[in-house]
């Protein structure tokens, strides 16, 4: 059952010389990084660092990257996002696509499977769960694809010129239109009506997801109240529904019931939004190491800072970080006694923290890590929050 199997997948996959831990969305070194994704890529039996090439690579999509190749020497983003195709440092691109067959892998057959559906299997995976994650990705790659279109109507001059952004868009759009095209196409090819509306609707939840960030992205929506539960549920149509619903429908090519399907479900959901507060709590990491912050003014830490300290001393600070041409000035406002005051509530752990150490500048971030697992220490400095 898929209860019983995956604590054993997980026991040989992080078994090992000595104890370690392994992050799920970042490591220590790119060699590292490699090395879990080939071990992973071993077990499933399939190599799933190229599994949308197979449609990048085909002759109708030829034809637009001959065009793609006008854009070179341009700063349009989908220049960018082609070279992440073919050569990405931190092989993050196909993750989805072997997270989807690691699950398949971990739950195997069910008992509702007959035996000759049992005997297509290929390294504990149906043919068909294979065919599942290449959509994933194709689904992952063309939403990608459209997220670099340039929104022309804030195009200024030192973008370049303005023909090259309108071109970059009509190319975007067609290749990623492609791309969709042809993950619908293998999806109606799965024969199972169940998982076309589980992946229909995920589409349309990335959409949904997508014209919530275009929304929050203007500066009028900066004064709108937003709480940790708006931000999850956005988070989860534009990050996590695609992967979550993904993985109950890997179960379900393989007949699982219903139950173990919901499980899939909530993996898929939990895993990406822990991707996705990985991704935003980063640039207060980095800053806190003299690096310069980039970052979204809804993006987690930020969202639970204004839950803390009310929306009322937020609009102050946002008040004091705009400039005289009524632009918003970000470093500003992760100065500290802005974004992280020193005023700030925190655990009764962190009184006697030196407030000279960059930990305590990033105290709503350690109240949030401590909130999502409830962990608590003791001493001067916070290892958990460290690691984030």
């Amino acid at each position: 059952m898929f209860l019983a199997k995956c604590p054993r997948l997980s026991c040989k996959v992080l078994s090992g010389r000595g104890h370690r831990t392994l992050s799920l969305f970042s490591s220590p070194g790119p060699s590292n990084w490699n090395k879990v994704v080939s071990d992973a890529e071993k077990i499933v039996g399939y190599p799933t660092s190229f599994m949308s090439l197979r449609c990048l690579l085909s002759d109708e999509l030829s034809n637009v990257a001959m065009h793609v190749r006008k854009l070179v020497g341009t700063q349009h983003p989908l220049l960018n996002t082609a070279r992440g195709f073919v050569y990405d440092s931190k092989n993050n691109l196909q993750m989805r696509g072997l997270i989807v067959l690691l699950l398949s892998k971990a739950a195997g057959p069910s008992h509702a499977a007959s035996g000759l559906l049992t005997q297509d299997m290929v390294s504990g995976i149906y043919p068909s769960q294979r065919n599942l994650a290449e959509i994933t990705e194709l689904i992952h790659t063309a939403f990608l694809v459209h997220r670099g279109i340039v929104n022309l109507k804030e195009w200024t001059v030192s973008d370049g010129p303005l023909k090259d952004m309108q071109f970059g868009n009509k190319m975007a759009v067609l290749s990623g239109d492609f791309l969709l095209a042809n993950a619908c196409t293998g999806l109606a090819q799965l024969d199972n009506t169940k998982v076309v509306e589980l992946i229909s609707s995920a589409i349309g939840d990335v959409v949904q997801g997508l014209y919530y960030e275009n929304c929050n992205s203007s500066e009028n929506s900066l004064h709108q109240a937003v709480d940790m539960a708006t931000w999850e549920e956005q988070a989860f149509l534009s990050h996590g529904a695609l992967m979550a619903k993904s993985c109950q429908a890997a179960l379900e090519l393989a007949k699982h019931d219903k139950e173990s399907q919901s499980l899939a479900y909530k993996y898929g959901k939990h895993l990406s939004l822990g991707h996705k507060l990985n991704s935003d709590l980063r640039p207060f990491v980095k800053s806190s190491m003299g690096e310069p912050v980039a970052f979204s003014l809804f993006s987690a830490p930020v969202v639970f800072h204004r839950q803390i300290i009310g929306e009322d001393r937020w609009h102050q600070q946002l008040q004091q970080a705009t400039t005289p041409r009524n632009q918003l000035d970000y470093s500003k406002v992760s100065q500290k006694g802005k974004l992280f005051p020193f005023s700030i509530q925190h655990p009764q752990s962190h009184q006697n923290i030196n407030r000279t150490d960059p930990v305590f500048l990033f105290t709503p971030i350690c109240l949030f890590t401590h909130q999502l697992t409830g962990h608590r220490h003791t001493g001067s400095v916070c290892n958990l929050c460290q690691s984030w």
